[in-house]
């Protein structure tokens, strides 16, 4: 069991996807190696975590709402 996880940790660090009984879609993939990356990041002090998470919420709610008014115009 811990040789397993072991293999999985440098699967992933090696970039490759660990292969469970399924494997990880391309999405699940990046939003874990962007988790990593911003964790790291954080960690040495490159970016403020906080700062990050805030910047990327307001960006997500401006795209919500650009395509909220995308789609609104289409139906006009």
């Amino acid at each position: 069991m811990i040789n397993n996880s072991i293999k999985k940790e440098k699967d992933l660090h090696s970039g490759n996807i660990a292969k469970e009984e399924e494997e990880l879609d391309k999405l699940e993939e990046l939003n874990i190696k962007i988790d990593v990356l911003v964790e790291l990041l954080s960690e040495k002090g490159i970016i403020n975590k906080k700062m990050y998470v805030n910047n990327l919420m307001m960006y997500l709610h401006q795209s919500s709402k650009a395509k909220s008014f995308e789609n609104f115009d289409q139906e006009i």
